[in-house]
């Protein structure tokens, strides 16, 4: 009685390597957007808390209309806070998506190495 031997290698170079090597970028990326949103969150909230905190402190005129200008700083400081925030999220976006081409062109070479080689192997047998 003959065996049938099957051979993992080609489905393991066409499918399951490149399924686990896309499933560990997603969840590299996945871990930077989730650190980069919580840094994000945590500022807003940090600089909320304390521009509330400035506005208890506020007595009279004079402290009120400190307070008043200070926010044209404040809007300008947090402009630019949404602005490097809103690049890092780019760029976060930009290094995944050039990550994922590298990876299915990889991918594809590989497969098709695989596929000539179960092609020549078939043909020797």
């Amino acid at each position: 009685m003959k065996t049938f031997s099957f051979d993992t290698k080609p489905f393991e170079a066409m499918l399951l390597g490149p399924a686990r090597a896309y499933a560990a970028l997603s969840i590299d990326y996945t871990e930077k957007l989730v650190a980069t949103q919580l840094d994000t969150a945590k500022a807003y909230t940090d600089t909320g808390l304390a521009q509330a905190r400035v506005l208890l402190d506020v007595r009279d005129a004079d402290g009120l209309r400190n307070y008043i200008e200070g926010q044209q700083q404040f809007a300008k400081n947090m402009a630019e806070r949404i602005k490097g925030d809103a690049e890092k999220v780019v760029s976060l976006n930009q290094d995944f998506m050039q990550q994922s081409q590298k990876l299915a062109e990889s991918s594809l070479k590989q497969a098709q190495q695989a596929q000539q080689a179960s092609t020549g192997q078939a043909d020797k047998a």
